[in-house]
């Protein structure tokens, strides 16, 4: 199976009823959802400087959108190209964007990388909550290749997903739990929850390996700015050529 298959394949999960509750679902799971999109915003914000007519590649679009929706708070000239092979994830981006009036600097593209024509040169990239979902290796390296592919040598590439094999932290995946009940879920509903998320789902087994995957596409100097449960965020630099 080709990494384009395996990325259209995980889409699969991501239908209507899935894309409809995941604005919600979404600040639940990850505690300080708000905080990282922010903190990402920020960072991107701090390594390109302010202002200009920066092109930012959003792949994972689908959903909420919030990362336009963040640096486009302390960025407004900056223009978008977003992503996202999920139909229903995507309608829900365009609709998000036209309520916050973003539609005219963003384009949104239904499909994969493989369908972006690498002459088109971003000067940073942004990908979040989407690695964990790629089953394998194999799928992970290529979408973090074709991203480096279509960035500036020296761009950045804020990266955020879980790390961290689900079963092997145990103590860890009982606080996600609890995090569902604190919202008003009961012991029954978080079950299904948690076997939502987990469907399907391969994270890297650690920030090292999230690190090696980095390095194998291209990226150096990694640095961590957000960690919330299994979830982490980082941002590294396209090798200079």
């Amino acid at each position: 199976m080709k990494s384009d298959d395996r990325e259209l394949q995980s889409a699969k999960k991501f239908d209507s009823s899935r894309a409809d509750e995941y604005e919600t679902q979404s600040r639940i799971a990850l505690a300080g959802y708000e905080a990282c999109h922010e903190l990402a915003a920020c960072m991107l914000a701090a390594t390109l400087g302010p202002g200009g007519n920066r092109r930012i590649l959003i792949v994972g679009v689908g959903g909420t959108a919030q990362e336009i929706t963040a640096v486009s708070r302390i960025e407004p000239t900056w223009r978008f190209v977003g992503i996202d092979p999920s139909e229903p994830m995507l309608a829900r981006a365009a609709q998000r964007l036209e309520e916050q009036g973003l539609s005219d600097r963003t384009e949104l593209h239904l499909g994969t990388l493989d369908g972006l024509s690498t002459d088109a040169t971003f000067d940073a990239a942004m990908m979040l909550g989407v690695l964990h979902h790629l089953p394998g290796d194999d799928a992970k390296n290529a979408i973090l290749n074709d991203i480096a592919n279509r960035i500036a040598p020296g761009a950045p590439l804020i990266l955020a997903c879980n790390r961290y094999v689900y079963a092997k932290k145990p103590h860890l995946l009982a606080a996600w739990g609890e995090r569902w009940r604190m919202h008003g879920a009961t012991s029954e509903d978080v079950k299904v929850k948690l076997g939502k998320i987990l469907q399907g789902a391969d994270p890297p087994a650690s920030e090292d390996e999230v690190f090696s995957l980095l390095a194998n596409a291209g990226f150096e100097r990694p640095e961590g700015f957000f960690s919330s449960l299994f979830w982490g965020a980082w941002i590294a630099w396209r090798t200079a050529l």
